[in-house]
């Protein structure tokens, strides 16, 4: 575990946890995603645990409390901070692009790991069981690992500093994730969800610096097969604002449209991340079938 993580770690325990927080809706292209809020996350009497694990939707609600404001400003200074100070500084440069999302995309996978351990871990002892969460942090890093295939095919994996540099960080962020887990899901969704607002301003910003450029350039064919061609059942599970039968169905014609697709990927993190530090029911698109006109699919 690097020193800045472990600096993290200490830091938030001492900072504390007090009352309850609301969360804004976020809005995505004229769509909203009012996230429901709740006034006591924990739910019941934080003595009660078996009571807790047993009867309470969400493991936020189960396990979890509710964070200070101090320590959600703290998580978004912190990742603010390693990214401009450490990120932006080792993949500096024009040409150094994809290696940079190549290691964004090697770490952005491992919290979705954690979480499906301590899940696993829970329901193992007989704890606290609900599947829908097992498949909605796997269906996330599935889409995280077809970002990090995209990368790897567009070259971001080529040197081997970049993936020494990235594969341990990744290790040692996994042990970081799993830990606060434990610790509260609360606080570990509200890590990711800075993080996946680094990840979704990111790319926003470098599609915008090159725009044209991307359009004249082909995409690769890992993205035509997860995002048009091939079996979409993993893609819609992990997006958890759209639940009236209307599904993303992204455009890929050229890699300006795949970063598109990624970019709008990470922002439907976000919004899973901040839906998840409540006490709200989890639904998917996949809990109650509904019929799609096949136009949705085939236009």
């Amino acid at each position: 575990m690097t020193p800045c993580l472990v600096f993290h770690f200490i830091t938030i325990l001492l900072l504390g946890q007090v009352t309850a927080f609301v969360i804004p809706p976020v809005s995505n292209g004229g769509r909203t995603f009012s996230v429901p809020v709740s006034t006591n996350v924990a739910g019941l009497n934080p003595d009660d645990n078996n009571s807790r694990a047993d009867n309470n939707s969400s493991p936020s609600t189960a396990f979890g409390s509710p964070l200070s404001q101090q320590v959600i400003d703290f998580n978004k200074s912190f990742v603010g901070i390693l990214k401009t100070g450490f990120f932006d500084n080792v993949f500096a440069g024009e040409e150094r692009d994809f290696a940079r999302f190549y290691a964004l995309e090697t770490i952005a996978r491992v919290p979705y790991f954690s979480y499906l351990a301590a899940l696993h871990f829970y329901e193992t002892i007989g704890r606290w069981r609900k599947a829908k969460y097992l498949r909605l942090h796997f269906a996330e890093s599935w889409n995280e690992l077809h970002h990090l295939l995209i990368m790897e095919e567009l070259g971001g994996a080529d040197a081997w500093f970049d993936r020494f540099i990235a594969q341990h960080i990744a290790v040692g962020y996994y042990v970081f994730a799993l830990s606060l887990y434990f610790v509260n899901p609360v606080l570990a969704y509200n890590l990711n969800h800075a993080i996946e607002e680094h990840a979704y301003s990111t790319y926003d910003t470098f599609l915008k610096e090159n725009e044209e450029k991307l359009k004249g350039m082909a995409a690769p064919q890992v993205a035509i097969d997860y995002y048009r061609d091939g079996d979409l059942y993993m893609f819609d599970a992990f997006q958890i604002s759209n639940t009236a039968c209307l599904p993303r169905r992204p455009e890929i014609k050229n890699l300006y449209d795949v970063f598109c697709a990624v970019r709008e990927d990470e922002l439907e993190h976000v919004k899973t991340m901040e839906f998840l530090q409540t006490d709200a029911e989890l639904i998917s698109s996949h809990d109650e079938p509904c019929d799609v006109p096949d136009e949705i699919y085939f236009s």
